[in-house]
């Protein structure tokens, strides 16, 4: 988004019922978990899992999925660099407003660039942004094939396919690393569960 295209003329108007006391309702804290990785390492049935794991604990949360977001919200944009930026940039600003809601927010995005991925940890405060790195081999992914997409993109038919004609940077240093190729989902389920316990968002 440039300058141009700023809104102008709008004040905040603040809730007079604000994070903590929504928290303190919910029973636990909000945050951002942010599932990264290829496309087919896992990052949604990851993030529906601990969705569910979260649930039954009774914890108020909600899942932004990439393809769902295109439905809708993002359903403008393409698979251009400039569009993927774009999409990232509103689901983060999607994923604050949930945060001061007291939700805990599962993202599941490829997001293949750290800028982008540093942009949306800059929106909210420190720790409330907890990347989930859902690490797995091209090959891995490739033989998954889930939606077809890497066959489509190896014949040419899909343009800026992350891991075949455009980059995913992996993520430097991610509150959470998981093997999804190697762990069960229930496996990667409790490294995630076990950082947001230690970090107190959950009980």
């Amino acid at each position: 988004m440039n300058e141009k295209s700023k809104s102008t003329n709008v004040v905040w108007h603040q809730s007079t019922i604000e994070r903590p006391q929504r928290e303190e309702q919910n029973g636990h804290k909000s945050a951002i978990l942010w599932f990264t990785g290829l496309s087919g390492s896992g990052k949604s049935t990851l993030a529906h899992a601990v969705e569910d794991r979260l649930h039954k604990m009774a914890c108020r949360t909600y899942v932004l999925d990439g393809d769902n977001v295109r439905h809708g919200l993002c359903g403008d944009l393409g698979f251009s660099d400039e569009d993927r930026v774009e999409n990232i940039r509103r689901v983060g600003e999607v994923a604050k407003l949930f945060t001061e809601a007291g939700i805990i927010t599962l993202t599941a995005f490829i997001s293949p660039f750290l800028a982008d991925r540093d942009r949306v940890r800059g929106l909210v405060e420190e720790g409330d942004f907890i990347e989930v790195y859902c690490q797995c081999a091209l090959e891995v992914c490739e033989e998954r094939d889930v939606k077809g997409l890497y066959k489509k993109a190896r014949a040419g038919e899909i343009p800026e396919f992350t891991g075949i004609n455009s980059p995913y940077e992996e993520p430097v240093n991610p509150e959470v690393n998981v093997d999804t190729a190697a762990l069960s989902l229930d496996e990667c389920v409790d490294k995630v569960m076990e950082y947001m316990k230690g970090k107190g968002i959950v009980k």
